[in-house]
């Protein structure tokens, strides 16, 4: 029986601008920032691995205002959700911050990266912390799981679980992460939201 606070970890995903053919020129083409889009994440109880929050909010890029039609065919974001939904992005990431709290934060590879990017961007950089971050990716590769090449949508049938709802919607690929996470550890893999990485 566990005593004390529970320990929550947070597990999150990012949908960016982005136009077709710009992973693989890496946003290195002119005018192609990668602003975000979507935040979407969830908390879970680092023992039990349930979900006890879910967060998610979409983002209206300053620079880009207009998204790609490639970014709409992919995400299902269009402009028209964005101009009725849409906050800037401090706003947004100010109340993700707050959701996050003192959780430590996990994301499939490095989306610390694009927020930072993003805070820089906006001339927000030092004036705002970054959460507890940890890349998801090499844990997976620890545990037997090849994610190269993958995106944060094919985690959770790469660890042998369903993925459930709209593939490249931020909060159902946080979901589809932390079902992944959940499938491996339920094998037995090492917990590493708990500390020294002991499975629950």
């Amino acid at each position: 029986m566990r005593i004390g606070k529970p320990v929550h970890v947070v597990i999150f995903d990012l949908e960016f601008t982005a136009w077709e053919g710009s992973m693989e020129s890496r946003w290195t083409r002119p005018g192609e920032l990668t602003e975000v889009v979507q935040i979407g994440a969830v908390k879970l109880d680092a023992a039990s691995l349930t979900e006890v929050d879910a967060f998610q909010m979409l983002v209206k890029p300053r620079v880009n205002p207009i998204l790609s039609d490639y970014l709409v065919a992919l995400t299902g974001i269009d402009n028209k959700q964005l101009t009725a939904r849409g906050v800037d992005f401090i706003t947004a990431y100010r109340a993700f911050l707050d959701f996050t709290a003192t959780s430590h934060a996990w994301a499939h590879g490095r989306d610390d990266l694009i927020l930072s990017g993003n805070l820089k961007l906006y001339g927000w950089e030092g004036a705002l912390p970054l959460p507890s971050y940890s890349n998801a990716v090499p844990w997976f590769t620890a545990q037997g799981i090849d994610l190269k090449g993958k995106r944060a949508c094919d985690v959770a049938e790469a660890a042998g679980a369903v993925f459930e709802g709209r593939k490249h919607d931020a909060l159902a690929d946080a979901r589809g992460v932390a079902a992944g996470f959940a499938a491996m550890i339920h094998k037995g893999a090492p917990n590493p939201f708990l500390e020294g990485g002991v499975s629950s």
